[in-house]
């Protein structure tokens, strides 16, 4: 998952070329990362468990978060006893345990409201913020959080039409992902600020590829590893391009133009996946769809411009 974080100041007036660069690599690990969901529906045609499948994901994807681990650790002190549980919990939360929600409620919904969930992100932060630590919620903020809620709930409504309570329990399920995610942003500031980003980032995706690997010895026979080829393939795929490259890419993007602008580029995220299912994975669009795909953008637009207002003032 891209990591940002939401209190990195943004670069007053970042140079022409820097503002452009920047604004692609936001754009691009959006793409890349929103890109995650057709893969795993596409894995899901061939036979493969979500155990199965997270597994594959994260084998191909732990030499990368090693090596990233390793590169960022070099010349720094080794860890505190401290640090130690920090990156283990949080590798746990934002990591595993997110991840595999998301791919277990991916079996039961559509790739375009998955992606609209997930989106809810930042209005989850600023309200565990509110539930664990007392933090004022603006009214802004609420009203932006209200119009996405509304569009989740729109969208929500349509599968449940047509798949009824399996429509529920994957939305739940990739409701969650996002909450542990949250939690993970909200525990993982104070780590930033002592071990730097690009190495907790390393360590805690190293423990969450390690966790799905346990997760799958413990839960499948070592034979439900032999799938079909086109299983590797896309999860080579998902291991690169929607996971290690949007991670890399967005936290180049946020030294560049900073974390404000890079989060309005990823704003395309829902936009690129609803086009990616209906191109790729033949999934309906309706004009509901559509309706729901824009309050959700909106309310989120809304929500971080006040979010920034309030914190800037």
């Amino acid at each position: 998952m891209p990591v940002s974080n939401p209190s990195s100041a943004s670069p007053a007036k970042p140079p022409a070329s820097g503002l452009a660069l920047g604004l692609a690599l936001a754009l691009l690990g959006s793409i890349a990362f929103s890109a995650k969901a057709i893969i795993v529906k596409l894995a899901y045609r061939h036979g493969v468990d979500a155990v199965t499948l997270i597994m594959y994901r994260m084998l191909f994807a732990l030499p990368i978060f090693a090596t990233m681990a390793w590169w960022a650790s070099r010349g720094k002190p080794p860890l505190s006893r401290k640090d130690v549980w920090g990156v283990l919990g949080l590798g746990v939360t934002g990591y595993y345990l997110a991840s595999f929600l998301d791919f277990a409620g991916l079996v039961y919904i559509t790739a375009s409201l998955e992606r609209l969930i997930l989106y809810l992100n930042p209005t989850l932060v600023v309200l565990l913020g509110w539930a664990l630590y007392g933090k004022r919620i603006h009214w802004g903020q609420a009203v932006g959080m209200l119009i996405s809620y509304c569009g989740v709930v729109l969208v929500f409504g349509l599968e449940a039409q047509s798949q009824g309570g399996q429509a529920a329990w994957g939305a739940l399920l990739v409701f969650l992902s996002a909450v542990s995610y949250a939690v993970y942003l909200v525990y993982s500031g104070e780590m930033v600020q002592r071990i730097g980003a690009l190495r907790l980032v390393g360590l805690a995706t190293t423990v969450a590829c390690v966790c799905c690997l346990v997760q799958f010895v413990v839960l499948r026979p070592l034979s439900a590893a032999i799938v079909a080829p086109q299983v590797l393939w896309l999860s080579v795929l998902n291991a690169t391009l929607c996971t290690a490259a949007p991670v890399l890419m967005v936290m180049m993007a946020i030294e560049r133009i900073g974390a404000g602008m890079a989060a309005q580029a990823g704003m395309v995220g829902p936009l690129s996946t609803i086009f990616m299912g209906i191109w790729i994975l033949g999934e309906p669009f309706t004009l509901w769809l559509a309706v729901g795909t824009c309050l959700v953008v909106a309310g989120i637009f809304v929500f971080t411009r006040l979010a920034r207002k309030a914190a800037g003032g």
